[in-house]
């Protein structure tokens, strides 16, 4: 049985992708996307560094609200959708591909039409995605934008300790603290770290202890200068 540590989060359910955790790093971006009355046109994009958590939040929102979830490269291959809310995920990759630029310009002008939801995923902010079509270009500059920072403590935390617990792992608050010291600051590293140590702790019939860990993060540089 795994030991469950407290942290003072709020949790959302995920529908069968885990627990989405509510931290002031992501706290704005989520009252956004709760308020779908509030989006000008019934749009919404969700920009992020990777890693931030993006792909978890549009999938709880999809969930919520019966959301058809489309990869960017792939809306070029699918007729144009019945679903009354749209998630097109990854926006920014079909920046100078005319094909997938003039689809995602229909998608927008179908979605609109049928006064449906409209939320798309992005690394960056639209003037930086490079979009050829002028069209296109000024639709999705006028779109309203919530913003995912880079997890804090609180939120990197409590993804940490469920990341264990989603492997079974018991380990101790103690390690948790010393973690967040010394990691890089990103949800991918915090994946990448607890399945190294999982691997680690097997291969070398050890538990997972802070020595452990120090051997790891040294060997893989995922530490903060």
């Amino acid at each position: 049985m795994t030991r469950q540590l407290a942290f003072d989060l709020p949790v959302r359910p995920a529908l069968g992708r885990g627990d989405f955790f509510v931290a002031p790093a992501n706290a704005l971006a989520v009252a956004a996307l709760d308020r779908t009355e509030t989006w000008p046109g019934g749009k919404m994009l969700l920009v992020g560094p990777p890693g931030a958590g993006k792909t978890h939040l549009a999938h709880v929102w999809a969930a919520q609200v019966g959301a058809l979830v489309l990869e960017a490269d792939r809306i070029g291959a699918v007729d144009l959708p019945d679903a009354a809310a749209l998630v097109i995920e990854d926006a920014p990759r079909v920046a100078g591909r005319r094909e997938l630029e003039i689809a995602l310009f229909h998608l927008h002008n179908h979605m609109a039409q049928r006064r449906g939801l409209l939320l798309l995923t992005a690394d960056r902010v639209v003037r930086d995605w490079g979009i050829a079509l002028p069209d296109l270009k000024s639709r999705m500059e006028a779109t309203a934008t919530a913003t995912l920072s880079e997890p804090d403590n609180e939120l990197l935390g409590a993804v940490l300790v469920k990341l264990f617990a989603d492997r079974q792992l018991a380990v101790s608050p103690g390690l948790i603290r010393w973690l967040l010291g010394r990691m890089n600051r990103s949800f991918a590293t915090a994946r990448d770290i607890v399945a190294a140590l999982d691997a680690a702790a097997l291969a070398r019939r050890r538990p997972i202890t802070r020595d452990l860990a120090a051997e790891l993060l040294d060997s893989h540089g995922n530490v903060t200068s």
